[in-house]
């Protein structure tokens, strides 16, 4: 696929996609130990699924989301994907620990959630966003992991209307005990996992100019995480630049 290679003022690569045809492939699925070991290990670090949305057809690989509802733990939605990894990812040389990854978001307890709810953009687009990108690099021969940041459009363009977060930035899970990050499959497939944090299009170019940490520095310093808000503060608009950077 074709990749147009270029690098940000933090020296980070940045790659541009072409369009390409929708072409349908037979879809990868998980085998038997794959499927057992994710499941196991969603349930015990996250919670039991009530609700699996199962692809009807898939393309590359067959993607389920699975929903787990809030709890007094954790008290949001969390919709976690399992099918990305049935295929490794086409990642540069010396990062192919990276190879293999599921996503998830976290939406806050009143979000409308359901097959009737989903119906409408402004409730279903992080579901959207979720699947999308974890078909991503098998459609285009590429890698997501740490850091990277994927604009909605050229130029970015905000996911709904009731929001206008336009770029997804995937991080590590903030509230989930960090033995959830990795799971070890076997000795040849390591699974990460990342949280979509959809972000505003001043923090993208933020990142892209100083750095995936300092653009984190901020999250912190406004205690901003994995569950979405769609009316949150825009960190890197001037107004909330106070140290300079």
């Amino acid at each position: 696929m074709d990749k147009k290679v270029e690098y940000s003022e933090s020296g980070a690569p940045i790659y541009r996609y072409e369009n390409v045809e929708e072409k349908w492939q037979a879809p990868q699925y998980g085998d038997e130990e794959l499927c057992a070991k994710l499941d196991e290990h969603i349930s015990k670090y996250i919670g039991e699924s009530d609700m699996v949305w199962h692809e009807i057809l898939s393309n590359l690989v067959h993607l389920d989301v699975y929903h787990i509802k809030p709890t007094s733990e954790r008290n949001y939605h969390t919709f976690i994907t399992n099918g990305m990894s049935y295929l490794p990812m086409s990642t540069p040389e010396g990062q192919e620990d990276w190879k293999y990854s599921e996503l998830m978001v976290c939406l806050p307890p009143e979000w409308p959630v359901g097959d009737e709810a989903f119906k409408v953009d402004n409730n279903y687009w992080p579901i959207w966003v979720l699947k999308m990108l974890a078909r991503f690099p098998h459609q285009y021969q590429t890698w997501l992991s740490y850091g990277h940041t994927i604009p909605n459009g050229d130029p970015a363009l905000p996911y709904a209307q009731n929001t206008k977060l336009c770029c997804a930035l995937l991080l590590p899970p903030i509230d989930i005990h960090r033995d959830f990050l990795e799971l070890k499959v076997n000795e040849s497939r390591k699974i990460k996992f990342f949280s979509i944090i959809p972000i505003y299009k001043e923090e993208m170019e933020y990142k892209l100019k100083y750095g995936i940490n300092a653009l984190t520095e901020k999250f912190d310093q406004y205690k901003i995480n994995e569950v979405i808000n769609l009316n949150r503060k825009n960190v890197c608009k001037k107004a909330f630049w106070p140290f300079g950077k």
